[in-house]
């Protein structure tokens, strides 16, 4: 008998599968053994139907739960129907549904009364799966080879017992085991929290009305989603961004993309953009898939659940061979980077579709600084910092800073836990003034972090942008100011190219300073009480504003000169 779908009880089911799915994500935050999951929150969770669809997900990295439906589909073709409850089935190989190698995803089936009902997803990032450098997350590798232990779709759990074979593959090829198998123990935890609570779900409202709501859950997306498509201008919008080069060739690498608004849905053409290239920042399709399904929920009301159903209304097309789609053996360690411009092309493309809902660039996606050796005790150690830093201005307010690149949801790691657990000196941790892009709404400041080193021999890989192409700004509105990177050793002051893989010595202090937003609007049409509110912070200069916003602040006072600043207007 068809279940009929009551109102109240559809809100009641989609509340709880947001919490459910929630506590599935802080399940991984209390259990996590390394900074990088437990401190920077570089991990997602997500719960799919029975089949494999993905109907809730957590507030964790967006940018991860688009390639769900390629992981999926590699562990639904490997092992079909032959899973067990207690069983756990992991992947990180890019050519195989995965995204890049330190992102491991962990599938775990959930059982009622002996009959499939679904899946809990844990995807987290790694601090080492061996390779060539300690992270396994360089941007100048050249094959996938180089890059660590490619694990393809295999039970890691059989049964709720460990794969002990996996187990101490995974423990001799990584370089800090206790870390990677408490992290992996971690999402096999969390995933059974998930287990235990949609059982108590499915102990209220039974098996054919459970299964019934959740193919509701997507549906409901997919008709929000066209609903709103449908108010869209109809057209083919254009947008343009460069990633600055990949670290090996100073060739800018285009990302073309081309949003096509139809009558209930829309279409993603990436042709235009750079074939792959040697270093590794080629995306996988799987993330490029990924990045796109988050640009244009971003677009859409904050009310459309965040599920499959909405992925039904885009049809994305990447040619193959480009950097967003490359061939095998290409490395993607750091294909990060090049997910964070797709995601700024496509917010260009869809701002002229959309003008009051898409902020201006932020400041390019976060920047990884790597710092690796031994202890003076001969303890190895590895750093994976992950700086973020500013959105750009939005169409009615000033961007926020010191906060997560839009796409993502991490967290900088607190210094206290650096210098607790590595031999390192956070030496500067601030924000930069007069970084932003000027507007009527300024973007947000950027960061600058500086690192000193406390042993020999430090390995340094850092992964940076936007020194070239500087955040975009709409509407009027100017870009942000370059980042920067600088090496002090002894006297000397280096500056560094924007990604960098070197040896560096005791003493010696890496700063890297981020590109703050772009500005949105006329920066003569900014409000004169915020001009004075932010030299009086300390976040612009008088020069600054004199230069952007044609405005002469008292040096006395810090308030506006209006004589002057009217004879200033008037040249």
């Amino acid at each position: 008998m068809k279940t009929t779908i009551d109102p109240i009880t559809f809100a009641v089911v989609k509340n709880a599968m947001d919490a459910i799915v929630d506590e599935v994500a802080y399940t991984v935050l209390r259990t996590a053994r390394s900074e990088i999951v437990k401190d920077v929150m570089d991990y997602s969770a997500a719960i799919c139907d029975r089949h494999g669809q993905m109907i809730a997900q957590a507030k964790t990295i967006a940018l991860h739960l688009g390639a769900i439906p390629e992981a999926m589909a590699s562990v639904r073709a490997r092992y079909g129907d032959s899973l067990r409850p207690g069983d756990a089935v992991i992947v990180n190989d890019p050519y195989d549904g995965g995204m890049h190698l330190p992102d491991i995803f962990m599938f775990v089936p959930f059982f009622y009364q002996g009959e499939l009902e679904g899946y809990c997803v844990v995807i987290c990032h790694h601090t080492d799966v061996g390779g060539r450098v300690p992270g396994s997350n360089a941007s100048d590798s050249t094959e996938i080879y180089q890059e660590g232990l490619r694990i393809p779709v295999v039970k890691f759990y059989e049964e709720g017992r460990v794969n002990d074979i996996m187990e101490r593959v995974i423990a001799r090829n990584v370089r800090v085991p206790d870390r990677v198998l408490g992290d992996l123990r971690a999402q096999y935890a969390a995933c059974q929290v998930g287990v235990r609570e949609l059982t108590s779900l499915l102990d209220r409202y039974g098996r054919e009305s459970a299964r019934a709501y959740f193919a509701e859950l997507l549906d409901y997306a997919e008709r929000l989603t066209r609903e709103e498509i449908r108010r869209w201008p109809k057209g083919t919008y254009s947008f343009l961004d460069h990633i600055d080069d990949d670290g090996l060739s100073p060739d800018p690498i285009p990302i073309q993309v081309a949003v096509t608004v139809h009558e209930d849905h829309v279409s993603v053409d990436y042709a235009g953009s750079s074939p792959q290239v040697r270093a590794a920042i080629n995306s996988t399709l799987s993330y490029t898939k990924s990045c796109t399904y988050l640009s244009v929920r971003c677009a859409l009301k904050g009310d459309v659940p965040n599920n499959a159903g909405v992925f039904r209304c885009v049809d994305i097309s990447v040619p193959e061979g480009s950097v967003l789609n490359p061939l095998e053996p290409a490395a993607v360690a750091a294909r990060a980077l090049t997910g964070y411009r797709v995601f700024d092309a496509m917010l260009g493309a869809l701002a002229q579709v959309v003008p009051d809902r898409v902020p201006a660039a932020g400041e390019g996606g976060n920047t990884v600084v790597c710092l690796s050796g031994k202890s003076d005790e001969g303890k190895p150690y590895i750093i994976v910092d992950m700086v973020c830093g500013a959105w750009g201005a939005r169409p009615q307010a000033d961007g926020i800073e010191a906060i997560t690149n839009a796409s993502q949801n991490l967290s900088n790691t607190p210094v206290e836990t650096l210098e607790a657990q590595h031999p390192v000196r956070v030496e500067a941790y601030e924000l930069l003034p007069d970084s932003c892009g000027a507007g009527r709404f300024r973007g947000g400041l950027g960061i600058r972090r500086s690192y000193r080193v406390l042993g020999d021999d430090v390995l340094l890989q850092l992964r940076a942008d936007r020194m070239k192409f500087q955040p975009y700004g709409l509407s009027g509105g100017k870009p942000a100011r370059a980042a920067a990177n600088t090496l002090h050793s002894g006297e000397e002051e280096i500056s560094l190219p924007s990604k960098v893989g070197m040896l560096i010595q005791r003493n010696d202090v890496v700063t890297h300073d981020q590109p703050g937003g772009g500005g949105f609007g006329d920066p003569l049409l900014r409000d004169d009480a915020a001009i004075e509110e932010d030299v009086w912070n300390q976040k612009l200069t008088a020069a600054y504003v004199r230069d952007h916003y044609r405005v002469v602040v008292d040096p006395g006072t810090g308030k506006i000169d209006r004589a002057a600043t009217q004879a200033l207007r008037a040249r």
